[in-house]
């Protein structure tokens, strides 16, 4: 009776052992590439939301930059800026910025502590803009063109400037991402072949008894595919704790200009909800590219040695 349900109960092991896959090496390999690969897509991503809010930003900000002028008196011509502005349809509001915080903006190029008292520093005009698509810049530009000494900056040109830069990044880090994807489907190939040549017994019995070369490739996909999804995983994770500890240390270790700086270009180094879901997504594509080049190249091998 025991032994009935020992046979009731026999679960077959795998035709391919785990031991026949030299598993460690290219599970190293993988989460390796998919570590490399999740901190390219981390970083395009963080520099894609980055543009974005930067284009957001600027397309809803405008300048008025006042001179002073013999015979003007500065501050009524500033006045005279912030009421022809709020005047204009889709404009928010207009703030001009104190003599402090205009000498404030020249500390990075002149340095603190200066006294700056003796120079004739324009004054800013900040005009926020609640529709920039509604809001009449030409009405706004050429109003503000009566005004001694003020004129009018769209910011634009910055917008493109930034738009291109952050465009060259995404498109460098595409790149980036597909040549770590070719190195790692070049590798698997390699792993694959390797692997095949080591168990020519176990092709050449499962031949014996019948088995199709299709089974075969099936069984070692499923194989390669266990430890492509490990690996990953594994280097998904690595990728994860890499930005919580590279945003950790901005904020703790690095000075505030450069942590600034940083942060204008990447963020908050946060990759969020859609970039836990693009490093899984990356782990999934890299998982599926080591099962589905493992199968191809065990079917080209079976082709061979037939």
């Amino acid at each position: 009776m025991s032994e009935g349900l020992k046979i009731g109960f026999y679960r077959p092991g795998p035709i391919v052992p785990a031991q026949s896959v030299a598993g460690r090496t290219l599970m190293l390999l993988i989460g390796i590439m998919t570590f490399l690969s999740c901190v390219t897509f981390g970083g395009v991503l963080l520099v894609q939301k980055s543009a974005v809010g930067w284009s957001a930003d600027v397309g809803r900000e405008l300048t008025i930059q006042i001179r002073p002028v013999d015979g003007e008196v500065l501050e009524s011509n500033i006045r005279l800026a912030i009421s022809l502005a709020e005047a204009i349809p889709g404009v928010a509001e207009a703030r001009a910025l104190s003599l402090e915080e205009s000498e404030a903006l020249l500390e990075p190029w002149l340095g603190a502590g200066l006294d700056l008292s003796d120079l004739s520093i324009p004054r800013l005009v900040i005009v926020r803009l609640s529709d920039p698509n509604a809001a009449d810049i030409t009405r706004l530009e050429s109003e503000i063109a009566g005004i001694a000494g003020a004129g009018l900056e769209t910011h634009a040109a910055w917008r493109v400037q930034l738009n291109t830069m952050a465009g060259t990044i995404v498109v460098s880090g595409i790149l980036v991402l597909s040549l770590i994807l070719v190195a790692t489907a070049l590798a698997i190939v390699f792993a694959t072949r390797g692997t095949m040549s080591t168990n020519r017994e176990i092709v050449d019995v499962l031949h014996f008894i019948g088995a199709s070369n299709r089974f075969i490739a099936g069984e070692f996909q499923g194989r390669f595919l266990m430890i492509g999804l490990k690996g990953g995983a594994a280097g998904g994770l690595a990728a994860i704790v890499f930005f919580i500890a590279v945003g950790m240390a901005i904020n703790a270790v690095m000075p505030e200009p450069s942590s600034a700086q940083l942060g204008f270009f990447f963020g908050r180094f946060a990759l969020g909800l859609n970039g836990l879901l693009g490093i899984a997504g990356v782990v999934m594509v890299i998982a599926g590219l080591t099962a589905i080049t493992s199968r191809l190249t065990v079917r080209r091998f079976l082709l061979q040695i037939s």
